[in-house]
């Protein structure tokens, strides 16, 4: 049995840890979060010790290990994007394993820091990159290795989460601090394309808005239009009237990936693999934040036939806050 402790635990992904750890037979013995609106925790681990100050429970772990000999094996974290090179450094100071949402940082170099920091530690930092977990997508990605050697696949990806006006007060509507929707929304997919499809050699980006962006990527074996937004009003209007907010879809050559199914048991998935000693650390992680971090500086592309995604055109709407 292992000793966890998860810092972000009033947030939207941390029930998903909780019911990992628990269901790998594990222990969470100290959370965090600045809001206290945490008590999910008692169908997990009433037991835990709980802090909304970073200086009290960091001094709570120290006192466990040094005063009763408890040690501390891996710190999860699910705080907003870019608190997380922060909180990666502090598990890896405390002398634990950190297992940390996506995007792991939101810059290159922040890696790099990390694998400097991983060296001096002798701990590991992990990711959890559950698409590489899903059956239909590693059905995939075996149907992609077997098949012709130089053929190069069309690909459209399209992803529409509905949010509401909160999200633009949020850390989320913060670019600096969630590194905008491609990032906060779309960095699993890019990682999943990578991993089925190879290095990236081309990256354009079409459109790129506060509720919506839209570009090109070409991978050794895909070219793929995609796009990405978080407003209710460009969902389909069959997936409206089914009262639904959410619509994924990859095609491939034209045919639908069917993969909108399965996500519930990923994180559970994720933590048995990186307990076995098979989790996905930095190195996994650095295509998808290398994609990003492009698409989040780079100037709009000219549209070429045959790059653009055809919601593209949608019509755009405002800010909520310039309403």
């Amino acid at each position: 049995m292992k000793n966890f402790a998860l810092i972000g635990a009033a947030g939207y992904i941390a029930p998903r840890h909780l019911k990992a750890i628990k269901d790998t037979n594990n222990n969470l013995i100290a959370a965090l979060d600045k809001f206290d609106s945490v008590g999910l925790m008692d169908s997990y681990f009433p037991e835990a010790d709980f802090f909304v100050e970073f200086e009290r429970f960091d001094r709570h772990i120290e006192r466990l290990r040094r005063e009763k000999g408890i040690p501390l094996d891996y710190v999860s974290i699910c705080t907003p994007n870019y608190l997380h090179d922060a909180h990666i450094r502090m598990a890896l100071r405390s002398g634990a394993d950190a297992i940390c949402e996506k995007p792991l940082v939101l810059n290159p170099w922040n890696l790099d820091a990390l694998i400097d920091i991983e060296k001096t530690t002798g701990n590991k930092v992990y990711t959890i990159l559950q698409l590489r977990l899903h059956p239909s997508i590693i059905a995939l990605k075996e149907k992609i290795a077997i098949g012709p050697k130089d053929k190069i696949y069309d690909v459209d990806l399209t992803y529409l989460t509905s949010r509401g006006n909160w999200y633009y007060t949020s850390w989320k509507g913060d670019v600096s601090k969630s590194g905008g929707i491609a990032s906060n929304i779309g960095v699993h997919f890019y990682d999943m394309l990578s991993w089925v499809f190879g290095d990236v050699k081309t990256n354009k980006v079409h459109l790129h808005e506060h509720d919506r962006a839209a570009g090109y990527l070409e991978f050794e074996k895909a070219r793929v239009k995609w796009f990405l937004s978080i407003d209710y009003n460009v969902l389909p209007e069959e997936i409206k009237e089914k009262g639904q907010r959410t619509y994924r879809s990859i095609t491939i050559e034209g045919e639908e990936i069917e993969f909108s199914g399965g996500f519930t048991e990923l994180h559970t998935r994720s933590y048995e693999g990186i307990l076995n000693g098979n989790g996905f650390g930095l190195d996994d992680a650095r295509q998808s934040i290398e994609i990003v971090h492009a698409i989040r500086n780079m100037e709009l592309s000219t549209q070429e036939a045959g790059e653009v995604h055809d919601f593209v055109s949608l019509p755009k709407s405002k800010h909520p806050f310039e309403r």
